[in-house]
């Protein structure tokens, strides 16, 4: 185990209470992330009911819609993380969340647009279209084109949210705190999920999905003034008093095995293509490949799943309270930010390791997935509760993951190479979304049948077993790739 010292910083008077700014801005990120759920959940809580009759959209191409939402969303990872180091945090963070909340109220324009296109005079005219094949082939790839081009608004400035929001945790948080701090901002995400099924098909049954866009693509905007008046870096800021910024500074002069990793190399940059050089980089990228398209699966097909399987729909109490429920659970993901600072605590481990500890604890959980469908004959709670642990475990990883990069990069470097990684997740999402669409289709057109399941539900199975050995995969290779803590150190 390498060594670690952190000596004495300057001390600071016994009278001075340490402010606590550093949780107020954490809540910001808070926020941001839950808003940025919000708007991707829009679509999958109005595509089977609302969009889906209207528009005569099957599996396939929802899941074309999803599949390149992920595709945009991971290449603009790839430059989202560069412009927000350019850029630096609050005018990043800013162009960020106001890209993705036109986005998301563009998605309200496609329905008027393609009965524009179309020359039907209104939505009903569109949904009473039954026997004419062209015609709704026509509403069909029209639609189809006009939400990927909004979805594809929406993907670009929602890259910035996880790279921006990493940054500013590193800028804000000790090492030992920054997988705690990741936690609670990235909870959002359980948040997001789970009030929206609480308040997108009210929105969409009251006014229409297309309010329902509007409505949860304004709060960004909102989100947007209060950054611009709490947000300053913490040595600028004048609600961060000195005791508060010796305790953030705590790891500028940590040394590993006599070498200096901290405050000297933060003004730094590293050059897009070095980053590609380190193993910690590619480690990153590849727990982030195999395991972010697990929740985004997660996210976007458990609605339709419920209807498909159950029939169940999202605008019902039952439907409601099944997804209340599911990122209920995920809510536990708090406590998995924790545990490493608790790790490093009675063990002394350092903080590399112990994430990695913490890790292969939440690799295990996504196993109980595989019970999902066999549970699911006997009652659609029993596949919830097991997803919704799933989904707690991604969170908890998720946190851990995003801190390993703080861990090793300096400052300067940690927006960029979050971006890599969240382009190589974006991909794997990519991936599993369009197999998903394709598959189920595939799966009701020939009553494929898989493990004692036919049709659609044996497709579910086959996707639920993917993503259930799939966090054990990722930390086997990224314990391979880096398997002590080893700073990037720049000469």
């Amino acid at each position: 185990m390498p060594s670690i010292t952190n000596p004495n910083l300057m001390t600071t008077s016994k009278t001075t209470k340490m402010t606590n700014y550093r949780w107020v801005i954490c809540s910001l990120l808070f926020f941001a992330t839950t808003i940025n759920y919000l708007d991707r959940q829009v679509l999958s809580l109005t595509w089977e009911e609302f969009i889906r009759p209207e528009f005569h959209w099957t599996n396939s191409h929802y899941g074309l819609v999803t599949g390149i939402f992920s595709l945009v969303y991971a290449i603009a990872m790839l430059f989202a993380g560069r412009v927000v180091d350019r850029l630096d945090t609050k005018k990043g963070y800013f162009w960020s969340i106001g890209i993705w909340s036109v986005g998301a109220c563009l998605h309200a324009i496609c329905g008027v647009a393609t009965e524009w296109v179309v020359d039907l005079p209104d939505a009903a005219a569109m949904r009473a279209v039954v026997d004419n094949a062209e015609l709704i082939s026509r509403i069909a790839v029209v639609s189809l084109t006009l939400f990927i081009l909004a979805r594809c608004v929406l993907a670009i400035g929602e890259a910035g949210n996880f790279p921006a929001a990493i940054k500013v945790t590193a800028e804000y948080f000790p090492k030992k705190d920054r997988a705690y701090a990741t936690s609670i901002f990235n909870a959002g995400a359980s948040i997001g999920a789970l009030f929206a099924p609480l308040t997108i098909p009210l929105l969409a049954k009251a006014w229409g999905w297309e309010m329902a866009f509007i409505v949860i693509g304004a709060l960004g905007f909102v989100w947007m003034g209060f950054w611009v008046f709490m947000y300053k870096k913490p040595s600028e800021h004048p609600r961060v008093n000195a005791a508060e910024l010796e305790y953030i500074e705590q790891d500028q002069h940590e040394v590993v095995d006599g070498e200096t990793v901290g405050k000297e190399q933060e003004g730094e940059k590293i050059s897009f293509w070095r980053t590609l050089s380190f193993k910690q980089t590619w480690a990153f990228a590849f727990g982030k490949f195999m395991t972010d398209g697990v929740w985004w699966f997660f996210l976007f097909w458990t609605p339709s799943y419920l209807n498909s399987q159950f029939g169940i729909k999202m605008s019902e109490g039952l439907g409601v309270a099944l997804i209340f429920t599911l990122y209920a659970i995920t809510m536990l993901s708090i406590y998995g930010g924790k545990l490493p600072t608790i790790i490093i605590n009675k063990t002394g481990l350092n903080p590399y390791a112990a994430r990695m500890r913490a890790m292969l604890i939440f690799a295990f959980f996504p196993l109980l997935v595989l019970l999902a469908q066999p549970l699911g004959t006997i009652s659609p709670w029993f596949p919830i509760i097991l997803i919704g642990i799933g989904g707690a475990a991604h969170q908890s990883w998720s946190a851990n993951i995003f801190s390993t990069v703080g861990d090793m990069f300096p400052k300067s470097a940690i927006a960029t190479v979050t971006g890599i990684g969240g382009m190589a997740g974006g991909v794997g999402s990519m991936i599993l979304q369009w197999f998903a669409g394709w598959l189920f289709v595939h799966a009701e057109e020939t009553n494929m049948t898989y493990m004692g399941f036919e049709g659609k539900p044996a497709g579910y199975f086959v996707v639920f077993c993917i993503c259930a050995v799939a966090y054990l995969v990722g930390w086997i290779v990224m314990k391979t790739l880096v398997p002590k803590y080893k700073p990037i150190v720049l000469e």
